[in-house]
């Protein structure tokens, strides 16, 4: 039995997941990133921003945790925002050996306003699927992006929780 084949089949690279989801955050970065600066922040300043942004007093150290970077990643995500006073940092009131890092009333604007427009920027980069296919994206993503948790075997995305 002879199968119908595609005449236009789409280039090898597009019929792979790997090429696909790195081809799609390229995308979506670069949306994003040029919808931000808009707003007085790079793509990666925001989670500088967000960190903070519950009220929390943590620590420098303690804030990697949040959007799981290493601690030299978070300095340069917070020196961003804290040039240009959105955020700050200050002594614990808890412990003078460490500082936490705090929101401004700047960074709380802005945070507010980035974060409009990132939503309005993966809505658009997620426009051109239909309303159920862009729904049905993030829980489909969920699972192959989780890392496994050692206690229970099963995928876990608390590491990557804000």
């Amino acid at each position: 039995m002879v199968r119908d084949r595609d005449p236009h089949p789409p280039p090898l690279e597009l019929r792979h997941p790997g090429p696909l989801l790195g081809r799609a955050q390229s995308r979506l970065t670069g949306i994003t990133t040029e919808t931000l600066v808009s707003h007085g922040v790079d793509g990666r300043e925001p989670a500088g921003l967000a960190v903070p942004a519950d009220g929390a007093e943590l620590s420098q150290a303690d804030a990697t945790a949040r959007p799981g970077v290493d601690r030299t990643t978070m300095v340069s995500l917070t020196d961003g925002p804290e040039d240009h006073g959105l955020v700050e940092r200050r002594p614990s009131p808890y412990d003078r050996r460490r500082n936490v890092v705090a929101l401004t009333a700047p960074g709380e604007e802005c945070l507010l306003q980035a974060e409009r427009a990132r939503r309005a920027a993966e809505h658009r980069f997620l426009a051109p699927p239909s309303e159920e296919a862009a729904t049905a994206l993030l829980p489909a993503l969920r699972t192959p992006a989780a890392e496994e948790d050692p206690a229970t075997g099963r995928p876990s995305l608390s590491a990557h929780a804000g």
